[in-house]
């Protein structure tokens, strides 16, 4: 654990988020229910790719909407990790999709 992390309790509880999940979406909403449209898009790309991801709702909690953004250093949400590593927002999800990149990168990561 780093001294930001052990200094900082939300970067502690997402660290260990990260590190316990395989693929983490810090989203606004539920994957069910999602409340903005591009926490809406990266879902339904990770639905349409068939990967179990767990989906952290950062609307319930300013503070962890807060820590999410400068645990990665990374402005908006939502933010997809996949194993351990923060992958990038919803622009991002998005073109490697379209690109036909994201889906050996998952592949590779063992989480398709």
């Amino acid at each position: 654990m780093t001294d930001t992390a052990a200094a900082n309790p939300i970067h502690a509880a997402i660290g260990k988020t990260v590190a316990d999940n395989a693929v983490v979406l810090f989203m606004k909403g539920e994957p069910e229910q999602p409340r903005c449209g591009f926490s809406a898009v990266v879902v339904q790309i990770l639905d349409h790719l068939g990967v179990d991801f767990v989906g952290v709702d950062v609307l319930q909690d300013d503070a962890l909407r807060d820590g999410v953004k400068s645990f990665s250093d990374w402005p908006t949400i939502p933010q997809l990790y996949v194993k351990g590593e923060f992958v990038g927002g919803s622009d991002i999800v998005r073109e490697m999709f379209q690109s036909g990149e994201l889906k050996p990168f998952l592949a590779e990561q063992g989480v398709l």
